[in-house]
């Protein structure tokens, strides 16, 4: 066993020494989150320029957060073998190693290998992020501390987009992953010269080694049968079938051995909690349909908008205004105030934004597309803390950090496979109401041929200029309906899943400060 001492043992940083701890920490925190949603943006250049379709490009984000979910059950088992500072350092180093090979990758298969690795190794960066900050700080401080972390954390995704619009447009997409190397190297530079004398205790445990080859298994068949799903037309292909019964399989007996292990890779005996139970699945549905619908609108503006990434990534941006602006206001009312409420007022805020999207056109102006967005920063301010206080309710000091690493674990695994069901839901949408508006492009309709022949007029080129800028519309329209039903949809979800909060019953006083401030 290593005799290194204990943070809680350590006096607080102070001076210059906290300020650059404090930045090199939130470098590292902003480096992972913003990589998680700055290739949203990106995804039709990257797909272009690499010869393959835009629902394969989507795999650059789902596969990143499908590695990320699996990695995030390990930190613990990690820390104790490895060490809090040495853990986190090295996850930087390789970070920045992956993000290298993911900017030189030269066909999809390379990059994807690259993000896999880049998400996997990014799991500790959240958890020990926190962690370290918290042990910087008087304790008297740790609600500072929080809130230093919590802004980083929040700023990243929503800088993300924006940031990888102008690096797409003005450089190149292999930029948006260049730019964490000389951020990573500072990170874990600064980290290691602060901290290395500060680490914690190690000893060597057992790992639940099948409980971790089962989860590979049936989180990675699942998440491959969600991408290829639609390529392959789904069940009328052979090798969908055959990933679908081997995910389930893989999925049962990951139940069966996790529940009668003895130190189980993740504790499944939570979810027997009321407040765990409703809090991680009311989470982790509205974070599958948020983070969902933040990869499908600057997808949509590109292709059929014709927006630059730059203008698509500055239309979401806005996100951000209310939630950085209101995340010190909810550190003072979430002592005084009910979860329960504030996370409802935050399902049907984003209800109402999603239902304003739901009435979109193809004409849609700039504001149109940005007030939704600016709005949806005030249920995003109510949305993590709250859900996260109540789902840590209760929880023994001792069973946090398992509770917490096992609802992020499902929160962000959710985020990758609403990410693939709501892009197979647009393409399914999109081809249904094509089909229903082609039914009366009939030259035996009147109303058809007479617009036919205004266009042919209008375009001159003969009827092949005015047929192809018909069906040119014709798509934008049906791309248009089919993201409105994902948009209305997302609005019900978020309504229907209200009562999942309120089979919870949070018990004040009961949650630790330092787990309830992350997402």
């Amino acid at each position: 066993m290593n005799n290194s001492t204990s943070p809680a043992a350590l006096a607080p940083l102070t001076g210059g020494k906290l300020v650059l701890a404090t930045l090199a920490v939130a470098l590292a925190t902003f480096m992972n989150v913003l990589d998680s949603s700055i290739a949203n943006v990106a995804v039709p250049t990257i797909a272009g320029n690499l010869g393959v379709s835009v629902d394969e490009g989507t795999w650059v984000i789902t596969l990143f957060s499908a590695a990320n979910a699996i990695a995030i059950p390990l930190t613990g088992w990690l820390t104790q073998r490895v060490g809090q500072i040495k853990l986190f350092v090295w996850a930087i180093l390789l970070f920045v190693l992956s993000s290298w090979a993911c900017g030189v990758a030269p066909n999809l298969t390379v990059l994807l290998a690259a993000r896999i690795v880049q998400g996997a190794v990014a799991g500790p960066l959240i958890p020990l992020s926190q962690a370290i900050l918290l042990g910087s700080y008087p304790k008297e401080k740790s609600s500072t501390a929080l809130a230093l972390w919590a802004m980083t954390a929040t700023v990243g995704p929503i800088a993300g987009p924006a940031l990888g619009g102008w690096i797409t447009d003005s450089y190149s997409w292999s930029w948006i992953f260049f730019i964490n190397i000389p951020v990573g190297i500072f990170a874990a530079g600064v980290t290691w010269a602060l901290y290395r004398h500060r680490e914690t205790p190690t000893k060597r445990l057992p790992i639940d080694k099948v409980g971790l080859l089962s989860l590979i298994a049936w989180v990675a068949s699942l998440q491959v049968m969600l991408d290829k799903g639609k390529d392959l037309d789904w069940f009328n292909s052979p090798v969908i079938v055959a990933l679908t019964v081997f995910a389930l399989i893989s999925f049962v007996f990951f139940l069966i051995w996790e529940l009668t292990e003895k130190n189980p890779i993740v504790n499944l005996r939570l979810f027997a909690g009321r407040n765990f139970l409703g809090g991680t699945v009311a989470i982790s549905v509205a974070y599958g349909v948020f983070f969902s619908n933040l990869v499908l609108l600057p997808q949509w503006m590109q292709e059929f908008l014709n927006y630059r990434a730059v203008d698509a990534g500055l239309v979401t941006a806005p996100l951000g205004i209310f939630a950085v602006i209101l995340a010190p206001v909810m550190a003072k009312i979430m002592p005084k105030s009910d979860a329960r409420v504030l996370a409802t007022l935050a399902f049907l805020g984003f209800a109402g934004v999603f239902f304003m999207r739901s009435l979109y056109t193809t004409g849609v102006d700039t504001w149109t597309l940005v007030l939704p967005t600016l709005l949806q920063g005030i249920p995003t301010a109510l949305f993590f803390v709250p859900l996260t206080a109540i789902i840590l309710s209760g929880q023994p000091g001792d069973k946090i950090p398992a509770a917490a690493g096992l609802s992020n674990f499902v929160r962000v695994f959710a985020g990758g496979v609403g990410t693939s069901l709501a892009s197979t839901g647009w393409n399914d949408r999109t081809i249904l109401h094509h089909a229903r508006l082609a039914e009366q492009t009939s030259v035996e309709n009147p109303l058809f041929s007479g617009a036919l022949t205004a266009l042919h007029h209008t375009l001159g080129g003969g009827n092949g200029k005015a047929l192809a800028f018909f069906e040119n519309s014709l798509n934008s329209q049906a791309a248009m309906l089919g993201l409105n039903d994902i948009f209305w949809l997302s609005a019900v979800i978020f309504v229907l899943i209200v009562p999942l909060i309120w089979v919870t019953k949070p018990e004040k006083g009961k949650v630790d400060p330092a787990a309830a401030g992350g997402h």
